[in-house]
């Protein structure tokens, strides 16, 4: 070894003081970074740095935020339930969709909303033959101006032995209703009252909702606008990912409001379906209200057949396009604006 090297040599403890400050280096990077990944899989949510994958989901969410205030465990989890077989396709008029109509009821107070259904309740009864939840988020300012958010919760339960599930008809608009409640009711009280629907029957011909409107437990007069939420539990095909179609476009000026407002709504694509004259918002729509359905339904297979099940849900697709709607409700249920009717289009 020459001088030189000699010289630049620090001494042994100097080395071994270096070389175990360098390894308790690495063993911090290597916990921190161990740290990080399971803050990504919290079931907290706290910290996302990766995509979470969920059970039931057939594609894997991604990192990219859908809204800070959307609980994609509720959607799930509710989901799951309500097209589960405990509740054997909720069948219109059966004791499986007053079991249902219970489930949600239940959910709507815990979100802490107020009942609606009158007499302090959230269930309106039609004797044996259906139930319909509703419950409330008072106004202030406009509180006696209401924005009527509904889905039914029915399907066509056991046929011949065999269970209809109906988890995109329409328990996925149901869960749709139940998360835009819970996260609407934690935010600053709205100038207009917020009223959630879940229409009992409808597959019996819209039977819940008829019985509302001529029992009804407010005003009908004082609904400003009523978004029926329809079977949005796969993207349609026709559409960019994550739109949603609200039918009737063409009869109203709402959609256009809510898409200028971040909805990503378009019109409905295929208007030979006669889809605004299928749901819950046509019965409500021939009383003079403004009454339209959002959805994402693109002719799948599994409409109204045994396979229409929890597995089948794209709970992304879900979990964006629920998140797409709040910041339009929110200001649908804040600002002055009243939608109207194209001259000649009302029905």
């Amino acid at each position: 070894m020459t001088k030189e090297s000699v010289k630049a040599q620090p001494s042994r403890t100097k080395k071994f003081l270096f070389s175990c400050l360098r390894w308790i280096a690495l063993v911090a990077v290597f916990a921190s970074a161990g740290f990080a990944q399971d803050a990504a899989t919290s079931p907290s949510g706290q910290t996302v740095t990766r995509p979470a994958v969920h059970g039931h989901r057939p594609t894997v969410r991604d990192a990219a935020p859908t809204s800070p205030s959307l609980c994609a465990q509720c959607v799930q989890d509710n989901l799951a339930y309500l097209a589960g077989p405990a509740l054997h396709g909720r069948g219109s008029g059966t004791e499986d969709e007053h079991k249902a109509a219970e489930f949600i009821a239940d959910k709507l107070k815990s979100y802490g909303l107020t009942p609606a259904a009158g007499e302090g309740q959230f269930i309106q009864t039609k004797g044996n033959q259906t139930w319909n939840v509703l419950g409330k988020i008072e106004g202030t300012a406009e509180k006696d101006q209401i924005i009527l958010l509904s889905a039914h919760f029915d399907h066509l339960g056991v046929k011949d032995g065999k269970t209809y599930y109906g988890a995109d008809d329409d328990a996925s608009g149901t869960v749709a209703v139940m998360e835009l409640a819970r996260v609407l009711a934690k935010q600053p009280q709205p100038r207009r009252t917020i009223i959630v629907a879940l229409w009992g029957s409808e597959e019996k011909g819209l039977l819940g909702a008829r019985y509302f409107l001529l029992n009804p437990t407010f005003p009908l007069k004082d609904i400003v606008a009523n978004l029926e939420f329809e079977m949005i539990g796969r993207p349609d095909p026709k559409l960019k990912p994550d739109e949603l179609w609200l039918t009737g476009w063409e009869r109203t000026n709402l959609g256009p409001a809510l898409a200028q407002h971040g909805a990503k709504l378009v019109g409905d694509p295929r208007p030979d379906q006669k889809f605004f004259t299928r749901s819950d918002n046509y019965a409500v729509a021939q009383k003079g209200i403004i009454a339209q359905t959002v959805s994402s339904y693109g002719l799948h297979p599994d409409y109204h057949q045994t396979t229409d099940t929890v597995d089948k849900i794209d709970f992304q697709h879900m979990d964006r396009a629920i998140a797409s709607m709040i910041a339009p409700v929110t200001w649908l249920a804040n600002t002055e604006f009243k939608p109207e009717w194209v001259e000649g289009k009302k029905p």
